[in-house]
């Protein structure tokens, strides 16, 4: 019996140590379960932050590209910073996606994607900037524009009215040309009207005697002056004042005689238009009257050649009487 009873709480005694160890078992089993279920719960939980990050981060990033190509317009500066922010935000999607994939990084993720939206907000406002300061230099190209056909439409007129003024100064000119031609010939006739005609000229041939009187000489060897006489004719156009009388001698060969030391000199002819010379220069207070005017020509040469000589008296540019004499 005791024998029995021994046996028994034995029996007893490894049952209760099996139902021990099976419960402790079961209870690390359990723990166990636990901890893995927690860690697949916390897993499936990072796998749907992972999960609802990324679909943030695409929509972000699809929206930002939308609205950059919204933005892009014909200027090429503008479209040049458009492509290259898209290019930035393919390489932060990039860079956010292998956060998100690699695990454990969700935090890190967050804020990738958080600066993504700063980066977005920032590219749009400096798109924005760039907008207005195109639309701004847009407006003023426009005025600039505006101005410059302003200023070619005046320039065209002011052209037009130079052309016109051309046109009009050389009528004026014309009319000017003209109005002178037509006063100089009336200033001509005028001149030629009041030019002092002369008559009775006379040319003698005269030598001076060792008592320093003169004597009249009719041959040319003994002639060592010449005594020059004309009478002036009365002209009511012409006005009083001095005058002065060009004679012009032309020996027998044709050559004027003058001496530049007395007086000789050129005078220019208004009726042929041509200078001539002259022999001598007398000067006389004209009173509107008929005066006789003599003087003596005396060449210190002497060497008068015998033969006819021609005698030509011009005022104011006009022949205004001629004869001729002759020395034997």
């Amino acid at each position: 019996m005791i024998t029995s009873d021994s046996s028994k709480q034995r029996l007893l005694a490894i049952a209760a140590i099996v139902v021990m160890a099976l419960l402790i078992v079961n209870a690390f089993l359990l723990y166990n379960k636990y901890n893995q279920s927690q860690v697949i719960e916390a897993q499936k939980s990072e796998i749907i932050e992972s999960d609802k990050l990324k679909i943030e981060m695409e929509k972000q990033y699809h929206e930002a590209l939308a609205e950059l190509e919204e933005m892009r317009n014909n200027n090429e500066e503008l479209n040049a910073i458009i492509d290259q922010q898209k290019i930035e935000l393919k390489s932060q999607r990039e860079k956010i996606n292998q956060l998100l994939q690699a695990g454990g990084n969700l935090d890190r993720a967050r804020l990738e994607i958080k600066n993504l939206g700063i980066q977005v907000s920032e590219y749009m406002a400096r798109i924005e900037q760039l907008n207005a300061e195109n639309e701004n230099l847009k407006g003023e190209n426009e005025k600039l524009v505006a101005k410059t056909e302003k200023l070619v439409e005046n320039l065209e007129s002011e052209r037009n009215r130079a052309q016109e003024l051309t046109g009009e100064k050389e009528q004026l000119e014309t009319v000017k040309t003209q109005l002178s031609r037509e006063n100089e010939k009336l200033t001509d006739k005028v001149t030629l009207a009041s030019v002092i005609r002369v008559k009775d000229i006379s040319v003698v041939g005269m030598k001076q005697r060792d008592s320093g009187k003169m004597v009249k000489k009719k041959y040319a060897k003994n002639v060592d002056q010449l005594r020059i006489c004309f009478s002036t004719e009365a002209n009511e156009i012409a006005n009083p004042g001095l005058e002065k009388f060009f004679v012009r001698i032309i020996n027998p060969i044709g050559e004027t005689m003058a001496i530049d030391d007395l007086g000789s000199g050129v005078l220019f002819n208004k009726s042929s238009g041509e200078e001539i010379r002259y022999t001598s220069l007398t000067e006389y207070d004209y009173s509107n009257d008929a005066t006789e005017i003599c003087y003596d020509w005396n060449p210190s040469s002497g060497n008068f050649q015998n033969g006819k000589y021609q005698v030509e008296v011009y005022n104011k540019g006009h022949l205004s009487g001629t004869s001729t004499f002759e020395l034997k």
